[in-house]
């Protein structure tokens, strides 16, 4: 039996570099269409692309088919040109030397992408396209919310 697709549109906002930052997601099944977001006081934007995906994937049932979108290259490049595979095979130190950033989420990743069928779709931030505005705002209000705090 095949398993029901899943589209889920990612983003992240940060607000300086590191900054209070915001993640989100729109989660769209046949049935709801569901967002989820939260923030945190000092980050980075990639950090936050990053937890976008975590917090999303984290939140399906059992394994899933997913479409999962992100105006992130960041994000998306990593799967689509097997970054991952590299990163694991020289003990998580990149192209360049040095340990690669953020590896607990891409770890988190790694596993969660391991456990549901995903498919890596990289999409134009700021485009027309309303889940890709709907996810920015979201995350632009979570990186407020964040600041305040």
């Amino acid at each position: 039996m095949d398993l029901p697709l899943i589209e889920i549109y990612t983003d992240g906002a940060c607000s300086g570099n590191p900054g209070p930052g915001g993640w989100a997601a729109v989660i769209i099944t046949d049935n709801e269409e569901r967002e989820i977001s939260g923030g945190e006081p000092c980050t980075t934007n990639q950090r936050m692309e990053l937890k976008a995906a975590v917090k999303a994937l984290e939140s399906l049932p059992g394994p899933s088919r997913v479409r999962l979108y992100s105006d992130s290259a960041y994000l998306v490049n990593c799967f689509r040109q097997d970054w991952m595979s590299r990163w694991r095979r020289n003990g998580w130190i990149n192209a360049k030397g040095k340990p690669v950033e953020n590896q607990d989420l891409w770890r988190q990743l790694a596993e969660l992408n391991a456990r549901h069928t995903v498919e890596w779709i990289k999409v134009k931030g700021h485009s027309d396209n309303r889940y890709n505005e709907r996810c920015d705002a979201l995350a632009r209000r979570a990186a407020a919310s964040a600041d305040r705090n």
